[in-house]
């Protein structure tokens, strides 16, 4: 089992000492990955299912920090929980995310991908928000193809995005990134096995649902003549071996902890004495 750690601004603060010393201490008691969320804008009344959201939570650009950790690190593997990938465009993204990978050393390896569930937040960027999974399914097919491409350039066509003979370099390291989805519906798990490298099912879902899910996920993978998913799932920073187990007898391989301290000391705390009770460091 692989253990990543999630990093939210809102809750853990701006502070860029504090933001790397999360990341450094993670790395240091050997954790996989460290993840940052995303939220372009906010707004009041901004709401996910029954949770309203504060419209003066302080989310920073998840790919600006995790270039700027990539700085202070050396193995730590860098992600998104999610990357609102609607909202980007993917000509541009892929530049971004090609630019920290070569930056990082080959590190932004979990790309993970959602839809977003705030429709005033698509609109405030120009997107229909009922387009939102079509937009998305050919960012993705527009990044790997950018990411793909060579000096003679490439083209697309779709609905939402064209060009053609487009040149772009760098590319990452390997060529290309993994992408991995992530979200709580089926159209999502669908996706997941269609186009991407794993699957990270929102935190809202049950036992049973999750499971069909990823079910979904793993069948339409294999219909389509591709390899095996990751299986990504958050858990807590006081998980027992007992449910680690479990979850990796379910397909799961890396479970990502949010860390409930700001406070940098209380973090390595916590940090140091889940890796000693559930990763043997």
């Amino acid at each position: 089992m692989k253990f990543g750690i999630s990093y939210s601004t809102p809750y853990h603060g701006i502070d860029p000492d504090t933001l790397v010393a999360s990341a450094v201490t993670a790395e240091e008691f050997g954790f996989e990955s460290f993840y940052v969320p995303e939220h372009i804008v906010l707004y009041p009344g901004a709401a996910l299912g029954r949770f309203v959201i504060p419209p003066s939570l302080p989310y920073l650009d998840p790919l600006d920090c995790l270039a700027f950790v990539a700085a202070s690190t050396r193995r730590i593997l860098l992600g998104t929980g999610v990357l609102l990938l609607p909202h980007h465009h993917p000509v541009v993204l892929a530049k971004r995310l090609a630019t920290v990978d070569v930056l990082a050393k080959g590190r932004m390896r979990l790309l993970t991908v959602g839809l977003g569930g705030l429709p005033g937040e698509a609109a405030a960027v120009g997107v229909d928000f009922r387009t939102r999974g079509r937009r998305a399914d050919e960012a993705i097919d527009v990044l790997r193809l950018l990411w793909g491409g060579g000096e003679d350039g490439v083209a697309f066509a779709g609905e939402f995005f064209a060009f053609d003979g487009l040149v772009q370099f760098p590319k990452p390291h390997g060529g290309s990134l993994p992408i991995h989805v992530g979200g709580s519906s089926r159209a999502a798990a669908r996706r997941a096995g269609l186009r991407g490298d794993g699957w990270f099912p929102g935190g809202a879902l049950d036992a049973a649902e999750r499971a069909a899910q990823f079910r979904l996920a793993q069948d339409t993978a294999a219909e389509a003549g591709r390899g095996p998913l990751d299986y990504t799932q958050s858990g807590s920073i006081d998980m027992t071996a007992e449910q680690v187990a479990e979850w990796a007898a379910q397909g799961v391989t890396r479970i990502v902890v949010g860390v409930p301290s700001a406070d940098p000391a209380e973090q390595r705390d916590e940090l140091a004495a889940f890796a000693q009770r559930l990763m043997g460091s």
